[in-house]
């Protein structure tokens, strides 16, 4: 889209170079192609390293747009990139799309359906009603059980396990507020990745990214019954635990255990080889490594059972 005609969607008065806009993007990742925006005071500081052909800013953070960049002025950035979102989100199925691609010895069920685009690779097992998006990536020896439904541009690694009823790619929850508590849906325009050697329980879901990749890394295990939200990471041979889960853009380290109803708050790290015990409520950022954890509020494993005990005492 022009520039120009992006300004008239939102409403926006600009000055600058009516320039070709390809997609949206974070600050950080957004290329001289892309638009990004500013909805909260602590990303302003973002602003001066991105590479964003254009930003959509409010009048207060538009002094901290480089001249390099065009600043696009508005009332509520964050609603009307919401707005915008949907300009930018790509066809649920493209009939333009070559035909499917099946690697040799893989065996896919009548009832399935594989969407054009898709690429699905050598020994691969896909069993009855499962979905396959367009452009989605499925590697060597995946097995696919009944009911799966894979959303568009997903990709999936080599020698991964999906159970029944899973749902890989669908929405994350996102959306913006106006003044009058309007909400208006954030397109999900990014996508999900698997690595090698993941088994994913039943009934999961793992959202898409709003930009960029939700992403779960090489030989992470995952219980039924589990959500992991928008633009998370989990690192490499984690293990989330049944009805345990985390809100979106939270970055969990390698071998992270989360036990059964334990819970994330979003855009938070958590490190490496860090325990928690089941209905724990993760709400800071957990830098150091190797620790166990219990509670709500979080605390070390050892004094929550000292203080479970010491209330226990008091109620004899």
């Amino acid at each position: 889209m022009r520039l120009q005609e992006i300004a008239k969607i939102i409403g926006a008065e600009f000055s600058g170079d009516d320039i070709d806009i390809i997609g949206m993007n974070t600050l950080k990742d957004a290329t001289s192609g892309e638009l990004s925006f500013v909805s909260n005071s602590k990303y302003v500081k973002d602003i001066a390293e991105s590479n964003a052909g254009a930003i959509i800013v409010d009048s207060k953070t538009k002094e901290f747009v480089p001249d390099s960049c065009v600043a696009l002025v508005v009332d509520n950035p964050y609603w009307e990139m919401a707005i915008l979102s949907k300009s930018f989100a790509p066809l649920i199925e493209d009939d333009n799309l070559p035909k499917p691609i099946v690697g040799e010895g893989s065996k896919i069920s009548n009832k399935a359906e594989i969407a054009n685009g898709a690429k699905i690779g050598k020994n691969c097992t896909i069993l009855a009603h499962v979905y396959i998006g367009a452009d989605v990536v499925l590697g060597d020896n995946s097995i696919i059980y009944p009911n799966v439904t894979v959303y568009r541009d997903c990709k999936i690694g080599s020698d991964c396990i999906i159970h029944a009823n899973s749902v890989i790619g669908s929405d994350g929850f996102g959306f913006a507020t106006n003044k009058l508590g309007e909400h208006k849906k954030i397109y999900q325009n990014g996508n999900v990745i698997i690595e090698d050697d993941v088994e994913i329980g039943s009934n999961v879901s793992i959202d898409r990214a709003v930009f960029s990749s939700t992403h779960i890394k090489k030989g992470v295990r995952i219980d039924n019954l589990v959500q992991i939200g928008h633009n998370c990471e989990v690192g490499e041979y984690s293990v989330f635990v049944a009805q345990s889960g985390s809100a979106g853009s939270t970055k969990f380290g390698r071998n992270v255990v989360m036990g059964g109803q334990s819970a994330s708050a979003g855009h938070l790290e958590v490190a490496p080889f860090t325990t928690f015990a089941a209905r724990s409520g993760i709400t800071s950022t957990i830098k150091e490594s190797g620790k166990t954890f219990a509670g709500f509020p979080l605390m070390e494993h050892r004094k929550w059972l000292k203080l479970q005990a010491k209330i226990a005492r008091l109620l004899k």
